[in-house]
């Protein structure tokens, strides 16, 4: 079955879609409402970057796949990118819906929740209502609306309190059907004292001349006091897919959101991830690599904002630019009134490898407290000369001499990747892009 998704999305298609899927009623109301808004709001208007002109119509039909009993029944396209380590605890969504759903019994007689967020809508309805778009208002512009009416499959996450989770939670959504909707919402929500590690892999396997189609996701993390959360996330999306991600987590007092973020897709990209620091002594760290080649256009922006004391932030975006691509690279630290002794960090830098590539990095630093600390780099320039001169004096040729000094400088975002068989697909997605 699939179901017609057009745009302007309408409420009466929206609503219908909800009760064939049998959909709790609060949900289908949160859809519709939704839907109402999509019809007048505007898309985002990032700085400097005009994403109204892209292809973000194509919404696709929703389209539903059966369910699969093992990662052997994959795909063989995508069935590589499934570690073992990790497979007792394990999702993966095909385009419209979730086809594999793991959890280890360890974790489940802990209380541990790692489900579909359809599934979790259902079985779980008082943590979901209350935490689904609690991070994010989902009238804020015509893109949140969109995904607040439009998402299917999803993840969704929780960890009891003082409960720790070892193994890495791991998701792999992938897309190979241009008409069907690819829009997962993902919900983390980790309770008082807990501890997990979340990573996906966010993929399309698409021919050359697919039609334009659009991935349109939001990421809710929820850091109850005194927890800390890992979320890893690595995109490789076709050319002809917009990937539009939404990222946003609130802290509480001495929490913790660590973001490590590979956004390597060949088509244009919105990636937008901030970390809302509301408990005194609450923490983020957030980890961006990125590489634009061809004529992509991308924005990445990465925000941290203090409102508990003694808060504190880092922020570190390494972008590598090549043929003709174009990104806009913000880095945001907004440090509210009443947040004393907060620390906001940040470091933005591009390596340019064409002169016809572009690449502007825009620290931001919004101050209304008086007794803070806060500080910003940016740099934008080519791979630097010297080092290439004393690499090819030691009898290397200048290819792999650029190609160490690239590696490099992405190694600090690379090394980070909680899982190894992860960081080896991140190398090898490097490597390609590089070498396109």
């Amino acid at each position: 079955m699939s179901t017609q998704l057009s745009s302007p999305v309408n409420r009466s298609a929206v609503e219908a879609l909800s009760k064939s899927r049998q959909e709790p009623e609060w949900l289908t109301a949160l859809r519709a409402d939704a839907a109402d808004a999509a019809e007048t709001l505007e898309w985002p208007k990032p700085e400097k970057m005009r994403v109204d002109r892209w292809s973000l119509e194509s919404t696709g039909q929703y389209k539903p796949q059966a369910a699969l009993t093992a990662t052997t029944e994959l795909p063989e396209s995508v069935r590589g990118m499934v570690p073992a380590e990790t497979s007792d605890s394990l999702i993966v969504q095909h385009n419209s819906s979730v086809v594999i759903r793991q959890l280890s019994d360890e974790l489940r007689n802990k209380g541990v929740i790692f489900t579909d967020l359809e599934t979790a809508a259902r079985e779980h309805a008082d943590l979901v209502q209350t935490h689904l778009f609690s991070t994010i208002d989902k009238h804020t512009d015509k893109l949140t609306a969109l995904q607040a009416a439009l998402w299917t499959g999803g993840i969704f996450v929780y960890v009891p309190k003082n409960t720790e989770v070892e193994l890495p939670l791991q998701a792999l959504l992938f897309h190979d059907d241009a008409e069907a909707t690819f829009a997962p919402h993902i919900l983390v929500i980790a309770d008082a004292n807990s501890r997990v590690t979340y990573v996906d892999h966010v993929v399309s396997a698409l021919p050359e001349d697919a039609a334009a189609s659009i991935h349109q996701s939001i990421v809710e993390v929820i850091v109850k006091p005194g927890a800390q959360v890992q979320f890893a996330s690595v995109h490789h999306l076709a050319k002809s897919v917009s990937d539009l991600t939404l990222r946003r987590a609130i802290v509480e007092a001495d929490g913790r959101i660590e973001w490590i973020i590979g956004d390597l897709d060949d088509g244009n990209v919105l990636s937008d991830t901030s970390s809302i620091l509301r408990g005194a002594g609450s923490t983020s760290d957030a980890k961006v690599i990125t590489i634009g080649a061809a004529s992509q256009k991308m924005s990445l922006t990465t925000q941290a904002v203090h409102f508990g004391r003694s808060t504190e932030s880092h922020m570190v975006t390494r972008a590598v630019m090549k043929d003709q691509a174009t990104a806009i690279i913000n880095g945001i630290t907004k440090i509210e009134k009443g947040a004393t002794k907060a620390n906001g960090v940040q470091t933005e830098k591009v390596l340019m490898l064409s002169p016809k590539a572009r690449g502007d990095a825009n620290p931001i630093l919004l101050i209304d407290e008086d007794d803070v600390k806060a500080g910003h780099a940016a740099s934008v320039g080519q791979v630097n000369a010297e080092q290439i001169y004393y690499l090819m004096s030691r009898g290397i040729s200048k290819e792999d001499a650029e190609r160490l000094i690239i590696h490099g400088f992405l190694a600090p975002v690379v090394s980070d990747v909680p899982i190894e068989s992860v960081r080896e697909q991140l190398s090898a997605l490097l490597e390609r892009k590089l070498g396109s």
